[in-house]
């Protein structure tokens, strides 16, 4: 065979090659989503092992985790980016967020979304109060995502050296409880004030105590809701922070050091906070620890306790493709397996009773039981009018508004009354605001 000939031979042959190689198809590339969120630090962490996980469960889809700063940035960068037309599939916003997010036209309800894609969720097994809180019209317009609900922390040592078991049940009993640690010299203070104490002292205080915050239950029924607060216990229980305050019962974070290190160091007796507190106590505590549930008002009932954190919403804008993408991993997020990786990672509330249930059935809970307090807290009873949450607009700046005049009760510039008065006034102002320029959407 001559050259020429060999050489045209070789040549048909690799046309062919590159002809069937053209005629088979390349393998399906995942279609691929974005998830703004605001986890950082070794809750980011998780986030980033929880879309891993989701990833490699399948092949059609592949969601990016992609950290966006705290919640205010969050939903800031949210909404710049719906604007200009560059809006992720998917973002984090915390439950305060949940009038803007609903009234904003950019979101779709996650229900109607896999619902409509055939995902056979639950719905009605999600915990009452975070179906609640997150649902419009008896419709779940956001994916509940990381839950917590508010604790009372205690130093075990500090309680049984003053001669009590553990923390009262009760306000009334828990002061002279506090008291006595501080007299007898147990402790430099009984407590110590959180970050975000308006949520457990003041928000969950009411719901517990069955106390109207605002009218049209506390804006479920409408725009047009008032706060009613400071005609209510409320103002007492600010007094009864301001005299442990003065009484150096309760201190104030300072000096360098966190609310929460002030606990763990053993300095400080109790703490109220989240839940979720749970990863970084157990993480740096240096004491003999424990928690139980928040206080009550001495002849209350007890009811559930309110919801913190966040829930994932579907910004509208995407593909077709994509949507199908983002319902796969809500889909995956809400399966009671999940669910329970999630509060083992993270030390949030379980969102489904299956998914609690299966906690239970595997012991979780008999080597983690101060981890159950939270969602038997938020079960507790049926939710009222009272106890649901809150749907206010703007709600951020009325909490804002409402932080100033509790400094200034810290301060001595006024009196509980007069303070929480002057919250009412510049919080219902701010309702207003957001009723004026929503009206008729809600």
């Amino acid at each position: 065979m001559n050259i020429q000939r060999r050489s045209t031979l070789a040549m048909l042959a690799l046309s062919s090659t590159l002809w069937l190689a053209s005629a088979t198809p390349a393998a399906a590339q995942p279609v691929q989503v974005q998830w703004w969120h605001a986890m950082g630090g070794a809750l980011g962490e998780r986030v980033e092992e929880l879309v891993k996980n989701f990833n490699s469960s399948q092949n059609k889809y592949a969601v990016t985790a992609v950290y966006k700063g705290n919640y205010d940035e969050v939903i800031n960068g949210t909404i710049a980016a719906y604007r200009a037309k560059r809006a992720p599939a998917l973002v984090q916003i915390y439950e305060r967020g949940f009038m803007t997010m609903l009234l904003s036209d950019a979101t779709m309800p996650v229900q109607d979304l896999l619902d409509q894609r055939g995902f056979k969720v639950d719905w009605a097994d999600f915990v009452k109060p975070v179906a609640g809180f997150y649902s419009y019209k008896g419709k779940l317009m956001t994916m509940p995502f990381n839950s917590s609900s508010p604790i009372l922390w205690y130093n075990k040592a500090h309680f049984e050296k003053a001669g009590f078991a553990k923390p009262a049940e009760t306000w009334q009993e828990l002061e002279k409880q506090l008291y006595a640690i501080k007299q007898k010299g147990i402790s430099a203070c009984g407590s110590v004030l959180a970050g975000d104490y308006h949520w457990s002292l003041l928000e969950n205080y009411s719901a517990i105590n069955d106390l109207p915050y605002a009218t049209k239950a506390n804006g479920y029924q409408g725009l047009d809701t008032e706060f009613v607060y400071n005609k209510t216990s409320v103002v007492s229980q600010v007094a009864r922070i301001k005299k442990w305050i003065d009484d150096d019962v309760m201190q104030i974070a300072g000096q360098g050091l966190s609310p929460e290190q002030l606990f763990t160091s053993g300095k400080c007796s109790t703490y109220f906070a989240s839940t979720a507190a749970h990863s970084g106590i157990e993480r740096e505590s240096k004491i003999d620890w424990s928690a139980t549930y928040l206080p009550w008002e001495e002849g209350k009932q007890p009811k559930n306790s309110t919801i913190g954190g966040a829930s994932l919403w579907v910004m509208k804008g995407q593909k077709p493709a994509e949507y199908e993408a983002v319902a796969a991993f809500l889909d995956y997020l809400a399966k009671p397996e999940t669910q329970f990786w999630w509060v083992k990672a993270t030390g949030y509330v379980p969102l489904t009773n299956k998914a609690y249930e299966l906690a239970r059935s595997q012991g979780y809970y008999k080597d983690h039981a101060t981890r159950e307090i939270a969602i038997l807290q938020l079960t507790r009873g049926t939710p009222t009018a009272n106890s649901t949450g809150f749907h206010f607009g703007n709600f951020t700046q009325t909490m804002m508004a409402q932080r100033d005049e509790f400094q200034n009760v810290v301060a001595g510039k006024k009196t509980p009354q007069v303070a929480m008065d002057d919250a009412v006034k510049r919080g219902n102002e701010i309702l207003r605001q957001y009723e004026k320029l929503n009206k008729g959407r809600y």
